[in-house]
C-alpha cells in the first residue's frame, strides 16, 4: 500500500498551528505579601516555652526581655506563628492587577474576575477586601492559576513557601506547587534577588552581595515602595490601628517597584550565566 504524504503547503500550515499550540503567549503574574504575627494567645503553654526558650536560658533580665522582643518580632516571618493580611499581583504585561487584603469592614459581594487583558500601561488595580487568610489566599490561588509564570523580590525564600504552608495549615488548595522547583532556572520562577546576587555567587560581602528591594530601587532610579513612609516593618501597627487599606496601599508599591526592577533584569542582565 503506498503512504500518504501531506502536500508541502499543508504540512508548512501543520508545522505553523503545532508551534502556536505548543507556544502559547505568556503571562507573568508579580506578587508580594505581606504578613503579622498571630497573638501570642494562640499558642499554648508548650508551643510559648519552645519559642522563647533561648530567651529564658539568659540570666540577665534585660537581656532576657530583649532577646523576648527579638523573636516577637520575628514571629511575623514565619509562617506558623503569623498570619498573611495583604496580597498585591501585577499582571507584568498589561499591569493590570488587584490587592487582596484582609479588612473589618469586608465586602461580601466583589468583583472576582481578575487580570483581564487591559492596554499596556493602563492603570487597572482593584482593591478587594476579605473577611479573614483562607478567603484571601483562595482568591489569590484562583487568580494564580492563570499565569504561566511568576517574578518576585525574594519570593523564593520567603513569600513563595510562607504562602504554601499557610494555604496548607487553612486547607486552601494550592493551585500552583511548581514555584519551587529547580533554583538555577528563571522558569516558572524568576526571583529576583536571587537575580541580582547572581544566586549569591560572591557571599554575603562580596561584589554581587544582596541588598534589598529599596536599595536596588534606590540605585537604578525606580520610586522606592518606602518613600511614602511606611515600611514592613509597620504592618502590625498599622493592622492594630485598622487602617487595612494603608497596608494593601504599601504592598501594591512593592509590587508596581517589582516589576519596574524585573523590566530592568530583563533588558539588561538577563541569559548571564
Amino acid at each position: 500500500m503506498a503512504s500518504f504524504k501531506f502536500p508541502p503547503a499543508l504540512k508548512i500550515k501543520l508545522g505553523v498551528a503545532r508551534k502556536l499550540s505548543v507556544n502559547p503567549p505568556m503571562a507573568t503574574l508579580v506578587f508580594d505579601i505581606e504578613t503579622t504575627a498571630l497573638p501570642l494567645e494562640n499558642f499554648d503553654e508548650a508551643q510559648q516555652e519552645y519559642l522563647f526558650r533561648e530567651a529564658d536560658k539568659l540570666a540577665d533580665a534585660t537581656a532576657k526581655d530583649a532577646k523576648r522582643e527579638e523573636i516577637t518580632k520575628f514571629m511575623s516571618l514565619w509562617p506558623f506563628t503569623s498570619q498573611v493580611v495583604c496580597i498585591a499581583m501585577l499582571n507584568a504585561e498589561t499591569q493590570r492587577g488587584q490587592t487582596i487584603y484582609v479588612s473589618d469592614d469586608f465586602e461580601d459581594e466583589t468583583d472576582k474576575s481578575l487580570l483581564a487583558a487591559s492596554k499596556p500601561g493602563e492603570d487597572r488595580v482593584k482593591f478587594i477586601s476579605c473577611a479573614d487568610e483562607a478567603e484571601l489566599l483562595a482568591q489569590f490561588w484562583d487568580a494564580a492559576k492563570n499565569f504561566n509564570s511568576v517574578v518576585t523580590f525574594n519570593g523564593r525564600g520567603f513569600d513563595v513557601p510562607f504562602i504554601y504552608l499557610r494555604s496548607a495549615l487553612l486547607n486552601v488548595p494550592i493551585s500552583k506547587k511548581n514555584w519551587l522547583g529547580y533554583r538555577y532556572a528563571t522558569d516558572p520562577h524568576c526571583d529576583l534577588a536571587e537575580q541580582f546576587t547572581f544566586y549569591s555567587v560572591s557571599g554575603r560581602d562580596g561584589a554581587a552581595r544582596r541588598f534589598n528591594l529599596d536599595f536596588y530601587c534606590k540605585a537604578f532610579g525606580i520610586e522606592s515602595p518606602k518613600s511614602h513612609g511606611v515600611t514592613g516593618l509597620d504592618v502590625g501597627a498599622l493592622l492594630a490601628a485598622g487602617k487595612f487599606r494603608d497596608i494593601a496601599e504599601y504592598c501594591l508599591r512593592d509590587v508596581r517597584a517589582t516589576v519596574e526592577l524585573y523590566k530592568i533584569w530583563q533588558e539588561r542582565l538577563a541569559g548571564i550565566k
